[in-house]
């Protein structure tokens, strides 16, 4: 799937740092991390009056994560910066990086320094679970409370994960009082490979901007990874392209099967969404084509699925009801041999298990797209806190892709892989934006992707609408539809 970036769990972590550093000089690997993050400390410090005499607040837990942040105090203490290190658990703080950062010039203190520019985050690396422990859960929200030299609050970096978070699957424990139980970082700087709980879950919110230091551990990363990143450079590669020979069928006809009467506006927007994508053609089928046709002259309307003609995929739920007359439109969809996007009340419907047999047993491509509430009527149980385990069960029952909703949406496979967006944004969470996501879904699944890269290209491009739309203010669903054309206008 192009050069989407591979996350990877820990055990697989663990095992690939072992087989290098077998290959190494012993302490080689926590020098290069080491040296990374100095490096990004240094251009943060340099935009806040610069790295001499910067005041830089180093918490540091016990093992191999506060011993990489010792190590990056030592180098920046080396050039100058005034280092003082909050021991977490003196007794068992690494030897050598404590013994680095004094020979530099830093310092070891029992409680904060009132002024800091910088607070790197080495409490708990990936090994940590079950969320800091009570001191470490003080510092951690005490952090919002110290200002630098200019005033402003003090930058906070995570060292490879931000310490608390559940590392495997993005989950954050909470504190009595209902809060994060986890450092909040601006900046993460995370060694060798990207981790679950940097990209997925409320664990991703908490790692800020994540930066990925390079230490030599690519090539021993062996098996599957947990989940992959689509970047812009992927759903560019993927995108159809246009030849002197393109017209409107061979680009694609997607049929769109959504709105009535009562909801005409999720026909509207799952048409929009569809017109915004690559096909050539969109043929409408429901209760809304009066409208559709005002709103958009180029789509053929009819009045039922059995009447609207060839398409390549259908897209079907949107606004569509659960009535009879629903039931048996999904009926016809699922009965059409060509793939299929499944949103909305068409995934009520399918609670019942007639219908969900009628989906398991086609053979066309199939892609539904719950968010939180209608994974759990699907399921009869919510995602739960490992929602990238939660997508594939799903995907591996209903036998299709499942693209579940969410500020860092997921895409699961039957066959067990996972992508998941980074372009999500808090301004897609209103009403109608995922009618536009449901109807680009299927414009792409009618120009010939397949349906994971589909999902996951839609999903990528949806949020950068929702993006784009929200520079103006509160986003609505057409600001949405209408925002899309102009990213896709960046694409080759």
């Amino acid at each position: 799937m192009g050069r989407v970036r591979p996350v990877w769990r820990v055990a697989d972590v663990r095992a690939a740092e072992a087989a290098l550093m077998a290959e190494l000089p012993p302490g080689t690997l926590m020098q290069r991390a080491a040296a990374g993050l100095a490096r990004r400390c240094a251009l943060l410090l340099a935009e806040r009056g610069g790295v001499y005499a910067a005041p830089v607040l180093l918490l540091v837990g016990s093992g191999d994560n506060g011993g990489d942040t010792l190590y990056a105090g030592a180098r920046l203490a080396q050039r100058g910066a005034a280092v003082s290190a909050l021991l977490l658990t003196p007794d068992r703080a690494h030897a050598d990086g404590l013994a680095a950062l004094r020979a530099a010039g830093g310092r070891v203190v029992e409680h904060p320094p009132a002024v800091v520019d910088l607070v790197l985050d080495g409490i708990v690396g990936i090994g940590g679970h079950g969320g800091l422990r009570e001191t470490a859960e003080q510092l951690a929200a005490s952090l919002l409370d110290h200002a630098g030299r200019d005033g402003a609050r003090a930058t906070v970096v995570a060292v490879d994960v931000p310490s608390g978070v559940v590392v495997d699957t993005g989950d954050v424990p909470l504190t009595a009082s209902g809060r994060p139980n986890a450092v909040r970082a601006d900046v993460t700087v995370a060694f060798g490979a990207l981790k679950p709980a940097l990209v997925v879950g409320p664990a991703a919110a908490l790692a800020g901007q994540v930066e990925l230091v390079d230490i030599g551990l690519t090539p021993w990363l062996r098996g599957t990874p947990a989940l992959q990143v689509v970047e812009w450079s992927d759903v560019a590669q993927w995108w159809p392209r246009l030849g002197a020979a393109s017209e409107k069928y061979t680009r694609g006809v997607v049929g769109v099967a959504t709105g009535s009467a009562t909801y005409p506006g999720a026909a509207m927007l799952s048409v929009g969404g569809a017109l915004a994508g690559p096909t050539g053609l969109v043929r409408y089928a429901g209760g809304a084509r009066d409208d559709v046709v005002r709103a958009h002259p180029s789509v053929i309307a009819t009045g039922r699925v059995a009447d609207a003609g060839r398409v390549q995929a259908w897209v079907c739920g949107s606004g569509l009801g659960t009535d009879e007359r629903a039931t048996t439109e999904l009926r016809t969809v699922l009965a059409a041999p060509v793939p299929a996007v499944l949103d909305a009340d068409a995934l009520t419907l399918l609670v019942d298990g007639s219908l969900a047999d009628q989906l398991r047993r086609r053979d066309a491509p199939i892609v539904v797209t719950p968010h939180d509430r209608e994974f759990t009527r699907l399921c009869g149980e919510t995602p739960g806190a490992d929602r990238v385990a939660a997508t594939l069960r799903l995907a591996a029952w209903m036998n299709a892709v499942v693209l579940l909703k969410g500020d860092r949406t997921v895409v699961g496979t039957p066959d067990g892989r996972a992508y998941v967006n980074p372009t999500g944004t808090p301004a897609l969470a209103t009403g109608g934006t995922g009618d536009v996501l449901a109807g680009l879904l299927g414009s792409l699944l009618a120009a010939g992707l397949p349906a994971e890269r589909a999902a996951a290209a839609a999903a990528y491009l949806h949020g950068l609408a929702g993006r784009e739309a929200a520079r103006s203010g509160p986003v609505t669903a057409p600001d949405v539809a209408a925002a899309l054309r102009p990213v896709l206008a960046r694409l080759p």
